[in-house]
Protein backbone atom coordinates (compact mmCIF):
# COMPACT_ATOMS: atom_id res chain seq x y z
CA UNK A 1 0.00 0.00 0.00
CA UNK A 2 1.04 3.30 -0.60
CA UNK A 3 3.10 4.83 2.76
CA UNK A 4 2.91 8.69 2.67
CA UNK A 5 4.73 9.12 6.05
CA UNK A 6 4.28 12.84 5.59
CA UNK A 7 0.67 12.96 5.27
CA UNK A 8 0.18 11.34 8.55
CA UNK A 9 -1.64 13.14 11.19
CA UNK A 10 -0.97 12.25 14.94
CA UNK A 11 -3.66 12.97 17.68
CA UNK A 12 -1.69 12.42 21.12
CA UNK A 13 -3.96 12.05 24.15
CA UNK A 14 -4.62 9.06 26.02
CA UNK A 15 -8.04 6.82 26.41
CA UNK A 16 -8.56 5.45 29.73
CA UNK A 17 -11.25 2.53 29.74
CA UNK A 18 -11.24 -0.24 31.72
CA UNK A 19 -10.77 -3.60 29.47
CA UNK A 20 -11.60 -7.11 30.80
CA UNK A 21 -8.29 -8.92 29.08
CA UNK A 22 -9.43 -12.17 30.81
CA UNK A 23 -12.76 -12.59 30.53
CA UNK A 24 -11.96 -12.17 26.60
CA UNK A 25 -10.08 -14.65 26.47
CA UNK A 26 -6.07 -13.20 26.84
CA UNK A 27 -3.68 -14.14 29.19
CA UNK A 28 -2.73 -11.45 31.70
CA UNK A 29 0.39 -11.19 34.27
CA UNK A 30 1.21 -13.73 36.37
CA UNK A 31 4.05 -12.72 39.11
CA UNK A 32 6.95 -12.73 36.01
CA UNK A 33 5.71 -15.71 34.36
CA UNK A 34 2.62 -14.63 31.81
CA UNK A 35 0.08 -17.11 32.14
CA UNK A 36 -2.07 -18.01 28.95
CA UNK A 37 -6.03 -17.79 29.54
CA UNK A 38 -8.43 -20.39 28.19
CA UNK A 39 -10.50 -20.15 24.69
CA UNK A 40 -13.83 -22.46 24.96
CA UNK A 41 -12.91 -25.64 22.70
CA UNK A 42 -9.49 -25.29 23.40
CA UNK A 43 -7.05 -28.38 24.99
CA UNK A 44 -5.30 -26.93 28.35
CA UNK A 45 -2.71 -24.76 27.45
CA UNK A 46 1.31 -26.23 27.05
CA UNK A 47 3.13 -23.53 27.12
CA UNK A 48 3.66 -20.24 29.23
CA UNK A 49 5.88 -17.50 28.84
CA UNK A 50 8.34 -15.25 30.67
CA UNK A 51 9.16 -11.76 29.02
CA UNK A 52 10.82 -9.07 29.96
CA UNK A 53 12.89 -6.62 30.71
CA UNK A 54 10.66 -5.04 28.63
CA UNK A 55 13.38 -1.65 26.81
CA UNK A 56 12.42 1.62 25.32
CA UNK A 57 14.91 1.37 22.79
CA UNK A 58 13.86 4.68 21.22
CA UNK A 59 15.49 6.76 24.45
CA UNK A 60 16.84 10.12 22.99
CA UNK A 61 15.11 9.04 19.11
CA UNK A 62 11.47 8.47 19.55
CA UNK A 63 9.22 7.75 17.53
CA UNK A 64 6.60 5.34 17.33
CA UNK A 65 6.81 4.10 13.31
CA UNK A 66 7.18 0.81 11.93
CA UNK A 67 9.53 -1.60 13.57
CA UNK A 68 11.95 -4.49 12.52
CA UNK A 69 14.46 -6.76 14.48
CA UNK A 70 16.60 -9.38 13.56
CA UNK A 71 18.85 -11.65 15.52
CA UNK A 72 22.02 -13.07 15.00
CA UNK A 73 22.00 -16.57 16.73
CA UNK A 74 25.33 -17.51 15.91
CA UNK A 75 26.81 -13.85 17.75
CA UNK A 76 24.16 -13.19 20.54
CA UNK A 77 23.66 -9.90 19.07
CA UNK A 78 19.74 -8.45 18.75
CA UNK A 79 19.04 -5.46 16.24
CA UNK A 80 16.18 -2.90 16.53
CA UNK A 81 15.43 -0.73 13.40
CA UNK A 82 12.73 2.02 13.75
CA UNK A 83 10.66 4.90 12.31
CA UNK A 84 11.39 8.45 14.38
CA UNK A 85 15.10 9.58 14.62
CA UNK A 86 17.04 12.43 12.91
CA UNK A 87 14.41 14.39 14.53
CA UNK A 88 11.59 11.98 14.01
CA UNK A 89 12.07 11.70 10.26
CA UNK A 90 14.61 9.08 9.70
CA UNK A 91 15.22 5.56 10.64
CA UNK A 92 16.51 4.61 14.47
CA UNK A 93 18.80 1.86 15.13
CA UNK A 94 20.41 0.12 18.51
CA UNK A 95 21.65 -3.13 19.86
CA UNK A 96 21.94 -5.56 22.36
CA UNK A 97 24.92 -7.49 23.45
CA UNK A 98 23.43 -9.27 26.32
CA UNK A 99 19.83 -10.78 24.89
CA UNK A 100 17.75 -7.53 25.12
CA UNK A 101 18.87 -6.79 28.89
CA UNK A 102 20.05 -3.17 27.34
CA UNK A 103 20.61 -1.47 24.57
CA UNK A 104 23.05 1.21 23.07
CA UNK A 105 21.59 4.20 22.37
CA UNK A 106 19.90 4.46 19.02
CA UNK A 107 21.39 6.24 16.20
CA UNK A 108 19.99 7.60 12.90
CA UNK A 109 21.15 5.52 9.83
CA UNK A 110 23.16 6.94 7.29
CA UNK A 111 20.86 7.86 4.19
CA UNK A 112 17.71 7.46 6.31
CA UNK A 113 16.35 11.38 6.49
CA UNK A 114 12.96 11.20 5.38
CA UNK A 115 13.01 7.53 5.13
CA UNK A 116 10.15 5.08 6.14
CA UNK A 117 9.42 1.00 6.15
CA UNK A 118 12.29 -0.28 8.26
CA UNK A 119 13.66 -3.78 7.85
CA UNK A 120 16.30 -5.51 8.56
CA UNK A 121 18.48 -9.25 8.00
CA UNK A 122 21.24 -10.99 9.36
CA UNK A 123 23.79 -12.86 7.03
CA UNK A 124 25.26 -16.42 8.31
CA UNK A 125 28.63 -14.74 8.51
CA UNK A 126 26.99 -11.64 10.20
CA UNK A 127 26.66 -9.11 8.01
CA UNK A 128 23.75 -6.63 9.01
CA UNK A 129 21.74 -5.11 6.34
CA UNK A 130 19.07 -2.38 7.47
CA UNK A 131 16.66 -1.48 4.71
CA UNK A 132 14.42 1.28 4.15
CA UNK A 133 11.86 2.89 2.08
CA UNK A 134 13.61 6.18 0.35
CA UNK A 135 13.21 9.24 -2.71
CA UNK A 136 15.78 11.07 -3.63
CA UNK A 137 15.06 13.52 -7.00
CA UNK A 138 12.04 11.83 -8.39
CA UNK A 139 13.21 8.41 -7.64
CA UNK A 140 11.74 5.89 -4.56
CA UNK A 141 13.75 2.58 -4.30
CA UNK A 142 14.79 0.81 -0.76
CA UNK A 143 18.47 2.26 0.44
CA UNK A 144 20.53 -0.69 2.21
CA UNK A 145 22.72 0.32 5.22
CA UNK A 146 25.36 -2.39 5.47
CA UNK A 147 27.21 -3.13 8.72
CA UNK A 148 30.76 -5.39 9.15
CA UNK A 149 30.65 -4.66 12.59
CA UNK A 150 27.55 -6.12 14.64
CA UNK A 151 25.93 -2.85 14.20
CA UNK A 152 28.50 -0.40 15.39
CA UNK A 153 29.32 1.57 12.13
CA UNK A 154 27.25 1.29 8.89
CA UNK A 155 27.75 2.32 4.92
CA UNK A 156 25.02 3.27 2.82
CA UNK A 157 24.27 1.59 -0.65
CA UNK A 158 21.97 2.59 -3.37
CA UNK A 159 22.59 0.51 -6.13
CA UNK A 160 18.56 -0.31 -6.12
CA UNK A 161 17.74 3.20 -7.84
CA UNK A 162 15.80 2.09 -10.86
CA UNK A 163 16.75 3.00 -14.28
CA UNK A 164 13.93 5.40 -14.97
CA UNK A 165 12.34 8.47 -12.46
CA UNK A 166 8.87 9.41 -11.67
CA UNK A 167 8.35 5.33 -10.09
CA UNK A 168 5.99 4.72 -7.34
CA UNK A 169 7.44 2.56 -4.28
CA UNK A 170 7.51 1.33 -0.95
CA UNK A 171 7.04 -1.63 1.71
CA UNK A 172 10.61 -3.27 1.63
CA UNK A 173 11.24 -6.97 2.60
CA UNK A 174 14.59 -8.09 3.26
CA UNK A 175 16.10 -12.45 3.29
CA UNK A 176 19.44 -13.99 2.99
CA UNK A 177 20.03 -17.40 1.23
CA UNK A 178 22.14 -19.80 3.08
CA UNK A 179 25.47 -18.60 0.71
CA UNK A 180 24.89 -15.48 1.59
CA UNK A 181 22.83 -13.63 -1.24
CA UNK A 182 21.11 -10.86 -0.06
CA UNK A 183 17.33 -10.86 -1.43
CA UNK A 184 15.09 -7.48 -1.79
CA UNK A 185 11.06 -7.24 -2.12
CA UNK A 186 9.95 -4.45 -2.42
CA UNK A 187 6.71 -2.60 -4.13
CA UNK A 188 7.26 -0.96 -7.48
CA UNK A 189 5.05 1.40 -10.22
CA UNK A 190 6.44 2.50 -13.03
CA UNK A 191 4.33 6.20 -12.73
CA UNK A 192 4.15 7.24 -9.32
CA UNK A 193 1.31 9.73 -10.93
CA UNK A 194 -0.85 7.02 -11.43
CA UNK A 195 -0.89 5.98 -7.89
CA UNK A 196 -3.75 7.59 -6.09
CA UNK A 197 -4.11 7.32 -2.04
CA UNK A 198 -6.17 8.04 1.10
CA UNK A 199 -5.14 8.42 4.63
CA UNK A 200 -6.47 6.84 8.42
CA UNK A 201 -6.77 9.92 10.94
CA UNK A 202 -5.75 7.51 13.64
CA UNK A 203 -2.93 5.24 11.11
CA UNK A 204 -0.98 5.16 7.43
CA UNK A 205 -2.08 5.59 3.92
CA UNK A 206 -3.06 2.56 1.24
CA UNK A 207 -3.62 3.13 -2.41
CA UNK A 208 -6.83 3.33 -3.87
CA UNK A 209 -5.67 3.32 -7.28
CA UNK A 210 -2.43 2.99 -9.41
CA UNK A 211 0.11 0.42 -11.03
CA UNK A 212 1.05 -1.80 -7.84
CA UNK A 213 3.57 -4.88 -8.00
CA UNK A 214 5.59 -6.75 -5.77
CA UNK A 215 9.56 -6.94 -7.67
CA UNK A 216 12.56 -9.34 -5.85
CA UNK A 217 16.06 -8.28 -6.43
CA UNK A 218 19.18 -10.29 -5.05
CA UNK A 219 22.92 -9.30 -4.41
CA UNK A 220 25.83 -11.30 -4.31
CA UNK A 221 28.39 -8.80 -3.43
CA UNK A 222 26.66 -7.37 0.09
CA UNK A 223 23.88 -4.88 -2.09
CA UNK A 224 26.82 -2.85 -3.96
CA UNK A 225 24.65 -3.99 -6.92
CA UNK A 226 21.22 -5.75 -7.87
CA UNK A 227 20.26 -7.91 -10.33
CA UNK A 228 17.40 -6.30 -12.49
CA UNK A 229 14.20 -6.34 -10.58
CA UNK A 230 11.81 -9.47 -11.00
CA UNK A 231 7.98 -9.19 -11.33
CA UNK A 232 6.46 -11.19 -8.53
CA UNK A 233 2.71 -10.98 -10.00
CA UNK A 234 0.77 -11.49 -12.88
CA UNK A 235 -0.54 -8.42 -14.42
CA UNK A 236 2.45 -6.00 -14.76
CA UNK A 237 2.61 -3.71 -14.94
CA UNK A 238 -0.94 -3.23 -13.11
CA UNK A 239 -1.02 -5.97 -11.10
CA UNK A 240 -2.50 -4.80 -7.79
CA UNK A 241 -0.35 -6.44 -5.76
CA UNK A 242 2.23 -5.17 -2.64
CA UNK A 243 3.68 -5.83 0.52
CA UNK A 244 5.72 -9.21 -0.72
CA UNK A 245 7.21 -10.71 2.86
CA UNK A 246 10.10 -12.73 1.61
CA UNK A 247 11.97 -15.94 2.82
CA UNK A 248 14.68 -18.07 1.51
CA UNK A 249 14.37 -21.78 2.23
CA UNK A 250 17.46 -24.25 3.10
CA UNK A 251 17.63 -25.49 -0.39
CA UNK A 252 17.95 -21.77 -1.81
CA UNK A 253 13.87 -21.61 -2.96
CA UNK A 254 13.27 -18.30 -2.54
CA UNK A 255 9.20 -17.53 -1.48
CA UNK A 256 7.18 -14.64 -1.38
CA UNK A 257 3.80 -13.61 0.36
CA UNK A 258 1.92 -10.82 -1.12
CA UNK A 259 -1.12 -9.32 -1.00
CA UNK A 260 -3.18 -8.62 -4.34
CA UNK A 261 -5.93 -6.50 -5.06
CA UNK A 262 -8.43 -6.65 -7.77
CA UNK A 263 -8.24 -3.91 -10.37
CA UNK A 264 -11.58 -3.09 -11.52
CA UNK A 265 -10.86 -1.08 -14.05
CA UNK A 266 -8.28 -0.68 -16.16
CA UNK A 267 -8.27 2.64 -17.50
CA UNK A 268 -8.44 4.25 -13.81
CA UNK A 269 -6.61 1.47 -12.26
CA UNK A 270 -9.03 1.71 -9.24
CA UNK A 271 -8.66 -0.99 -6.48
CA UNK A 272 -10.94 -3.12 -4.61
CA UNK A 273 -10.98 -6.12 -2.22
CA UNK A 274 -7.43 -8.28 -1.75
CA UNK A 275 -6.21 -11.62 -0.70
CA UNK A 276 -3.35 -13.36 -0.05
CA UNK A 277 -0.85 -15.11 -2.96
CA UNK A 278 2.28 -17.23 -2.85
CA UNK A 279 4.67 -17.59 -5.39
CA UNK A 280 8.29 -19.41 -5.02
CA UNK A 281 11.61 -19.20 -7.37
CA UNK A 282 14.16 -21.71 -7.37
CA UNK A 283 16.30 -20.20 -10.10
CA UNK A 284 17.14 -17.11 -7.28
CA UNK A 285 14.43 -15.05 -8.50
CA UNK A 286 14.27 -15.19 -12.21
CA UNK A 287 11.21 -17.34 -12.57
CA UNK A 288 8.39 -17.69 -10.40
CA UNK A 289 5.58 -20.29 -9.78
CA UNK A 290 1.70 -19.87 -10.47
CA UNK A 291 0.49 -17.56 -7.62
CA UNK A 292 -1.34 -19.63 -5.17
CA UNK A 293 -4.36 -18.03 -2.97
CA UNK A 294 -3.42 -18.48 0.54
CA UNK A 295 -6.61 -18.76 3.28
CA UNK A 296 -9.61 -17.64 0.62
CA UNK A 297 -12.36 -19.12 3.20
CA UNK A 298 -11.08 -16.51 5.62
CA UNK A 299 -12.39 -13.63 4.01
CA UNK A 300 -10.91 -10.95 2.38
CA UNK A 301 -9.17 -7.74 3.12
CA UNK A 302 -10.24 -4.28 2.55
CA UNK A 303 -9.32 -1.32 0.74
CA UNK A 304 -8.95 0.53 3.28
CA UNK A 305 -6.43 -1.17 5.57
CA UNK A 306 -3.65 0.79 6.92
CA UNK A 307 -1.16 -1.24 8.17
CA UNK A 308 1.24 -3.65 6.35
CA UNK A 309 -0.14 -7.15 5.49
CA UNK A 310 0.89 -10.77 5.44
CA UNK A 311 3.70 -12.42 6.94
CA UNK A 312 5.57 -15.47 5.78
CA UNK A 313 8.14 -17.88 7.79
CA UNK A 314 9.93 -20.95 8.04
CA UNK A 315 10.14 -23.29 10.95
CA UNK A 316 13.62 -24.97 11.19
CA UNK A 317 12.17 -28.17 9.68
CA UNK A 318 11.19 -25.67 6.76
CA UNK A 319 7.53 -25.61 7.01
CA UNK A 320 6.12 -22.48 6.25
CA UNK A 321 3.47 -19.97 8.00
CA UNK A 322 1.72 -17.52 6.59
CA UNK A 323 -0.34 -14.49 8.71
CA UNK A 324 -2.21 -11.43 7.74
CA UNK A 325 -6.24 -10.75 8.94
CA UNK A 326 -9.34 -10.10 7.15
CA UNK A 327 -12.16 -7.48 7.40
CA UNK A 328 -15.77 -8.71 7.11
CA UNK A 329 -18.72 -8.75 8.76
CA UNK A 330 -20.37 -10.54 11.96
CA UNK A 331 -24.48 -9.84 11.99
CA UNK A 332 -24.44 -6.29 11.95
CA UNK A 333 -21.37 -5.68 13.06
CA UNK A 334 -18.12 -4.89 11.20
CA UNK A 335 -14.89 -7.37 12.10
CA UNK A 336 -11.42 -7.83 11.47
CA UNK A 337 -9.65 -11.09 11.99
CA UNK A 338 -6.01 -12.61 12.29
CA UNK A 339 -5.25 -15.69 10.53
CA UNK A 340 -2.45 -18.08 10.03
CA UNK A 341 -2.12 -21.00 7.48
CA UNK A 342 0.93 -23.34 6.65
CA UNK A 343 2.47 -25.45 4.09
CA UNK A 344 4.51 -28.62 4.88
CA UNK A 345 5.59 -29.02 0.69
CA UNK A 346 7.49 -26.17 0.15
CA UNK A 347 4.33 -23.71 -0.58
CA UNK A 348 2.60 -26.13 -2.98
CA UNK A 349 -0.56 -26.52 -1.01
CA UNK A 350 -1.65 -24.38 2.55
CA UNK A 351 -3.69 -25.68 5.50
CA UNK A 352 -7.27 -24.07 6.09
CA UNK A 353 -7.03 -21.26 7.90
CA UNK A 354 -6.83 -21.05 11.35
CA UNK A 355 -8.26 -18.26 13.88
CA UNK A 356 -5.19 -16.47 15.58
CA UNK A 357 -7.12 -13.78 17.37
CA UNK A 358 -9.52 -13.75 20.34
CA UNK A 359 -11.36 -11.33 19.16
CA UNK A 360 -12.81 -9.82 15.90
CA UNK A 361 -13.08 -6.16 16.64
CA UNK A 362 -13.03 -3.71 14.06
CA UNK A 363 -9.60 -2.45 14.69
CA UNK A 364 -6.50 -3.09 13.49
CA UNK A 365 -4.65 -6.74 14.13
CA UNK A 366 -1.56 -6.47 12.65
CA UNK A 367 -0.33 -10.08 12.25
CA UNK A 368 2.55 -11.52 11.95
CA UNK A 369 4.60 -14.99 12.43
CA UNK A 370 8.01 -16.36 12.99
CA UNK A 371 9.24 -20.18 12.70
CA UNK A 372 10.69 -21.89 15.63
CA UNK A 373 11.84 -25.47 16.41
CA UNK A 374 10.68 -28.47 13.83
CA UNK A 375 6.21 -27.83 12.90
CA UNK A 376 6.42 -24.96 15.68
CA UNK A 377 5.89 -20.82 14.65
CA UNK A 378 4.76 -17.91 17.33
CA UNK A 379 2.16 -15.60 16.02
CA UNK A 380 1.72 -12.32 17.39
CA UNK A 381 -0.53 -9.34 16.45
CA UNK A 382 -0.84 -5.67 17.53
CA UNK A 383 -3.80 -4.50 18.35
CA UNK A 384 -6.32 -1.88 20.13
CA UNK A 385 -8.76 -4.22 20.84
CA UNK A 386 -8.89 -3.90 24.16
CA UNK A 387 -10.38 -0.18 25.36
CA UNK A 388 -7.50 0.49 26.87
CA UNK A 389 -5.55 0.94 23.79
CA UNK A 390 -2.74 -0.60 21.59
CA UNK A 391 -0.65 -3.87 23.15
CA UNK A 392 1.05 -6.77 21.59
CA UNK A 393 -0.02 -10.32 22.09
CA UNK A 394 1.39 -13.94 21.68
CA UNK A 395 0.68 -17.09 21.23
CA UNK A 396 2.41 -20.67 19.98
CA UNK A 397 1.36 -22.78 17.10
CA UNK A 398 1.59 -26.46 16.80
CA UNK A 399 1.28 -28.30 13.46
CA UNK A 400 1.67 -32.20 14.40
CA UNK A 401 -1.53 -32.38 16.07
CA UNK A 402 -4.04 -32.52 13.60
CA UNK A 403 -4.79 -31.20 10.18
CA UNK A 404 -5.02 -27.91 10.61
CA UNK A 405 -2.86 -27.43 13.52
CA UNK A 406 -3.26 -26.33 16.79
CA UNK A 407 -2.56 -23.32 19.64
CA UNK A 408 -0.12 -24.52 22.40
CA UNK A 409 -1.13 -21.18 24.44
CA UNK A 410 -4.11 -18.65 23.85
CA UNK A 411 -2.97 -15.14 23.58
CA UNK A 412 -0.46 -13.56 26.26
CA UNK A 413 -0.13 -10.14 26.42
CA UNK A 414 3.68 -8.97 26.21
CA UNK A 415 3.46 -5.16 26.64
CA UNK A 416 2.58 -4.09 30.36
CA UNK A 417 1.30 -0.47 28.66
CA UNK A 418 -0.95 0.46 26.41
CA UNK A 419 -0.66 3.01 23.48
CA UNK A 420 -3.12 5.39 22.99
CA UNK A 421 -5.41 3.81 19.98
CA UNK A 422 -6.42 7.28 18.22
CA UNK A 423 -2.51 6.88 17.38
CA UNK A 424 -0.28 5.64 14.82
CA UNK A 425 1.35 2.87 16.15
CA UNK A 426 3.02 1.27 13.07
CA UNK A 427 2.68 -0.47 9.60
CA UNK A 428 4.70 -3.61 11.35
CA UNK A 429 6.32 -4.74 14.70
CA UNK A 430 9.60 -6.79 14.93
CA UNK A 431 9.49 -10.64 15.93
CA UNK A 432 12.35 -13.10 15.64
CA UNK A 433 13.31 -16.14 17.59
CA UNK A 434 16.84 -16.49 19.15
CA UNK A 435 16.30 -20.56 19.45
CA UNK A 436 13.41 -22.80 19.16
CA UNK A 437 12.38 -21.95 22.65
CA UNK A 438 12.81 -17.93 22.82
CA UNK A 439 12.26 -15.35 20.82
CA UNK A 440 12.61 -11.24 20.64
CA UNK A 441 9.23 -8.84 20.62
CA UNK A 442 9.91 -5.26 19.58
CA UNK A 443 6.99 -2.53 19.48
CA UNK A 444 5.98 0.94 18.57
CA UNK A 445 3.06 2.76 20.67
CA UNK A 446 2.13 6.01 21.99
CA UNK A 447 2.49 5.40 25.71
CA UNK A 448 2.17 7.26 28.47
CA UNK A 449 5.32 8.81 30.29
CA UNK A 450 7.91 8.11 27.10
CA UNK A 451 8.51 11.77 25.47
CA UNK A 452 5.53 13.34 23.45
CA UNK A 453 4.41 9.78 24.35
CA UNK A 454 5.90 7.86 21.75
CA UNK A 455 8.37 4.91 21.90
CA UNK A 456 9.69 1.94 20.43
CA UNK A 457 9.47 -0.97 23.13
CA UNK A 458 11.55 -4.67 22.92
CA UNK A 459 11.08 -7.70 24.87
CA UNK A 460 12.84 -11.19 25.04
CA UNK A 461 10.34 -14.08 25.48
CA UNK A 462 11.49 -17.22 27.05
CA UNK A 463 8.90 -19.99 26.15
CA UNK A 464 8.35 -22.47 28.75
CA UNK A 465 7.09 -25.70 28.14
CA UNK A 466 4.77 -28.10 30.41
Amino acid sequence: MQRNRLARRRAFGLMAAAGAALAAGWAVWGGGVLTSGHLAGQSAPSVNYSAGPIRDVSVGCPGTGDTSQAVDQARHYLYQEFEGCDDGNGIGFARSADGGKSYTRPVALPGSHDGWDPWLAVAPDGILYAAFMNTFGNQTYPVIDVSHDHGRTFRAEYSLRPTRGNNWGDADYLAVGPNGTLYVAWDYGPSNSEVNSTCSPTGSCWATSGDLNVVVQSSANEARTFTPASVVNPGYPNGGADEGGITVAPNGAVDVLYQRYEVTNRKTLTLAHGQEYFTTSADGGKKWSAPTEVGATAGQTTISQWWNDGSIAADSAGNLYATWDTQGTAGKHRTDTGWVSFSTDGGREWSAPTRATPDQKNVPHITEVAGAGPGKAYVAWLSSSDPRGYALYLRAFSISASRDGRWLSAAVRISRKFGNPDDFPGDTFGIATSSPAALALSWGSAVPGSPGNASVSAAPVTVLTR
